[in-house]
């Protein structure tokens, strides 16, 4: 192992010399007490690391040790339910090891070497494999099926294969009579992991929240971004779309976060119950906490080890959502790193290649046909909150990031301050998979579903427009359509873009529910109109009774949804017989 020297310290940066054998992003273990670092750059014989633990205590003329090998994450059996740092460390067996607070220097095992997993071969003796081919099964959890593959880059003839229990770092197969396969295996955070082909998505990630499927969807292996201001309600968006979102494997990544926050997850996330598995959530769930307490260093890492562990998972042909909360602590991490580096700062001082760097990680998601001879198909869904000072969406972070998602959900801290969630502006937010989406809702969901999504998004434009006027003027002086209008537009805006997360019935609506909601909303808007052209006060139409019980449609229940049909009849007969009584208007 080569030896370098340390010449200077600032803070998480280590600069150390003698280092002329070693490459960038080589993982090496700084000083005697081992700290985890990673070269970041290399000038001569010098070489900048950035750490992953605390530096105090080091100085120049401690030794550097270099591992000659990338930061890497280890993949296999035991990634679920766990709970990592940003290099992949399991905090369970650091607290364990060192109590509460992280002692640096502790080593563990990233993944667990002791437990045995049931593995079931799916070849047999004389199969031709290639790299990416599933060679047997481990029921990791009761709803996930880990499927073991042989590494990517090799390929022969199966000439042993084993059945039973083993650990993980046991051999289960035998190529060619010389290569052994292990159930676990390695990939370097930095380099995505290759693919047969990048496939068009053209299906939706149905996540059981009104605004977002019904008028800002995001594709399975599609890209999305929430930029908001502090107390928008990120945070929660994430956690509702982790819990709900139709994905087999969700990948939590608390990049900087307050420690409450990942504690609120770990707290929730058992408890919850998965509605397509009966399972707890967590039994499809890997969490990658580094608080904004922990070294900021791994903060930078840790979304790298979260697409890692992401991309594996889609290479077994799963749908993956990976939530990165929030890529701006992240690029924090850069910035400072890059200042210590002495670089050119860019923009507000952020690096010059922050928008690379950005655009890499979100590019490691899409839907594709897997490496391997069975042509299963993978999706990696990318959600990333980004949390701009003060809320101006114009800062480096998010004009970086938007430059590269396709769905922006816009928070909006004037709606969160009127208590209104999810607090996702409609007139600013915006998809560039709708089209895609429309056609998937027109075959699968209703052919009308397309029309009367734009048809309520075009009210609540024109009342925008309206409330301009309301303002300057007043409401009596519009005419008694607009009036309507405006009424029709706040059943839009409170009974059906409104969503109580934290409520039993509400925090989840299917797609079928929403397109009986939106009918009801916009039925009343129509039934409404035709009262009006035949003569009924606007007062009989805003104080129907039945109107109490569209705002309460979305407290029904999936299995009794057939009620809000009835509540549309009743609705029709409610201004029938108004139209009937004749509460005729004076010409």
């Amino acid at each position: 192992m080569k030896v370098g020297k340390i010449v200077k310290v600032s803070g998480p940066l280590v600069v150390a010399e003698g280092m002329d054998e070693a490459n960038m992003y080589d993982v090496v273990e700084v000083s005697d007490f081992k700290l985890v670092g990673e070269i970041i750059e290399m000038r001569g014989d010098r070489a900048s690391i950035q750490v992953y633990e605390e530096t105090t205590g080091i100085g120049p003329g401690d030794p550097v040790y270099t591992t000659g090998e990338p930061l890497s994450v280890e993949l296999g059996p035991g990634l679920i339910e766990a709970m990592f740092d940003g290099i992949q460390r399991p905090l369970e067996e650091f607290r364990k090891k060192s109590g509460d607070f992280m002692t640096r220097g502790t080593k563990v095992e990233n993944l667990d070497r002791i437990k045995k997993w049931d593995f079931k071969p799916t070849v047999k003796v004389g199969d031709k494999v290639i790299g990416g081919d599933i060679i047997g099964t481990v029921q990791e959890t009761p709803i996930v099926v880990h499927k073991v593959m042989v590494p990517i880059g090799l390929s022969g003839e199966i000439t042993d294969i084993k059945s039973g229990e083993f650990t993980i770092v046991e051999d289960i197969a035998t190529i060619d009579n010389e290569t052994k396969v292990q159930m676990m295996q390695k990939w370097p955070v930095r380099k995505s992991r290759p693919y047969k082909q990048k496939l068009d998505p053209s299906v939706p990630l149905l996540t059981g929240q009104r605004v977002i499927d019904t008028f800002f969807p995001v594709a399975k292996g599609g890209t999305a971004a929430i930029p908001g201001p502090f107390g928008s309600g990120k945070t929660v968006v994430q956690h509702q779309l982790a819990k709900w979102a139709d994905t087999e494997i969700v990948v939590y990544v608390g990049c900087g976060e307050r420690g409450n926050e990942m504690t609120d997850v770990l707290m929730e996330f058992p408890e919850i119950i998965d509605p397509a598995t009966g399972e707890s959530l967590m039994k499809r769930t890997v969490l990658i906490a580094n608080t904004s307490n922990m070294p900021v260093a791994a903060r930078e890492a840790s979304i790298y080890t979260g697409i890692t562990i992401a991309e594996y998972f889609r290479d077994m042909g799963y749908s993956v959502a990976i939530m990165a909360d929030s890529t701006s602590r992240w690029a924090e991490a850069l910035r400072e790193m890059s200042g210590r580096l002495e670089e050119m700062p860019g923009d507000e001082g952020y690096p010059a290649y922050l928008g690379s760097r950005a655009a890499a990680f979100y590019e490691r998601s899409g839907k594709v046909i897997c490496n391997g001879s069975d042509d299963r198909e993978g999706a990696i869904t990318v959600i990333g909150a980004v949390s701009p000072p003060g809320g101006d969406i114009s800062e480096p972070v998010s004009q970086a990031t938007l430059r590269i998602v396709k769905v922006f959900w816009g928070l909006d801290h004037t709606l969160s301050y009127k208590r209104h969630f999810p607090a996702i502006n409609w007139l600013n937010s915006y998809t560039l998979y709708q089209a895609k989406m429309d056609i998937w809702m027109a075959a699968n969901i209703d052919p009308e579903f397309a029309k009367n999504r734009a048809k309520a998004m075009n009210l609540l434009q024109e009342e925008s427009a309206l409330q301009e006027i309301v303002r300057l003027v007043g409401r009596d002086s519009l005419s008694y359509e607009d009036q309507l209008k405006l009424e029709a537009t706040k059943s839009i805006r409170e009974d059906y873009l409104q969503q109580n997360a934290f409520h039993d019935v509400d925090t989840f609506c299917s797609l079928e529910k929403q397109n009986k909601m939106l009918k009801l909303v916009l039925d009343f808007y129509d039934l409404g109109m035709k009262a009006l052209e035949k003569g009924v006060y606007l007062k009989s139409i805003e104080n129907m009774p039945i109107r109490e019980r569209i705002a309460r449609s979305k407290y029904i229940e999936e299995e009794k949804m057939g009620e809000i049909d009835i509540i549309i009849q009743d609705l029709e007969s409610e201004i029938n017989k108004l139209i009937e009584e004749g509460g005729i208007l004076d010409a």
